[in-house]
């Protein structure tokens, strides 16, 4: 979705991130992945967080996921402060308003398509024939209808990615964190992902994507590139969506 300037000025930050810093280790040599982040996004923004390895990009997104916490500074989500929330709080978060898709597509093997696309219904509460329903529609949405009841390893790598991307919208998320989510797929399978992101983003969902991935990175509306713990170009416009 792209938006304004006059837009972004009025809308609030679903994101807002005030000198963030994470350290990890208590050993003599502690390691500052993040030194100082601030950061705005807004609602409906596609962004792209690129970097070398160990840049501090996955550090970030998994703040931002409150898949971790800051060492130090304040996040913000929805205008919300984070840093004191609980881990059932965060997990109501991870379970409600963010939806993950991860590289390696972290899919149970024992489990059918449509299986691991209801699991989080299961902790929400959900009757059985409501999960089913859902995840049946959802299956649909990203072209999985016909594979619902395949085991993951009945499935290519780029359908696996579906039913990760399928069981992150379950929940209906506004905002969908994304960590290399082509990393592991061919050219061909990139592509339909990608397209799959760039419609979901177009009814409305803020989307967040982390890559080494020139060409992905330039997909998207917004690009910012980190180098070692800080956050070193922030530009919008010059998007390359895929042609067809």
């Amino acid at each position: 979705m792209d938006m304004s300037t006059n837009e972004q000025i009025q809308a609030k930050a679903v994101i807002q991130l005030n000198k963030i810093i994470k350290i990890y280790g208590k050993s003599t040599v502690p390691v500052q992945a993040l030194k100082g982040i601030n950061l705005e996004i807004f609602p409906g923004e596609y962004v792209s967080i690129k970097g070398p390895s160990g840049s501090g990009k996955s550090t970030l997104l998994n703040i931002l996921g409150c898949l971790d916490t800051a060492t130090a500074g304040e996040y913000y989500l929805d205008g919300a402060p984070t840093q004191e929330l609980t881990s059932t709080e965060q997990a109501d978060i991870r379970n409600h308003k963010i939806g993950f898709v991860f590289q390696s597509f972290k899919l149970l093997p024992r489990m059918s398509a449509i299986q691991n696309v209801e699991l989080s219904l299961v902790y929400g509460g959900v009757t059985k024939q409501e999960r089913r329903q859902k995840a049946e529609a959802i299956m649909e949405r990203v072209g999985l209808g016909d594979r619902k009841d395949h085991q993951p390893n009945e499935l290519s790598g780029g359908q696996q990615q579906r039913v990760a991307i399928a069981r992150a919208l379950i929940n209906d998320p506004a905002i969908i964190l994304a960590d290399e989510p082509t990393g592991n797929l061919d050219s061909e399978s990139a592509k339909g992902i990608m397209d799959l992101l760039d419609q979901l983003n177009k009814e409305g969902k803020t989307i967040i994507i982390v890559t080494h991935e020139d060409f992905i990175a330039a997909h998207t509306d917004r690009q910012i590139t980190m180098r070692d713990g800080l956050i070193v170009d922030d530009k919008r416009g010059n998007h390359a969506r895929f042609e067809n």
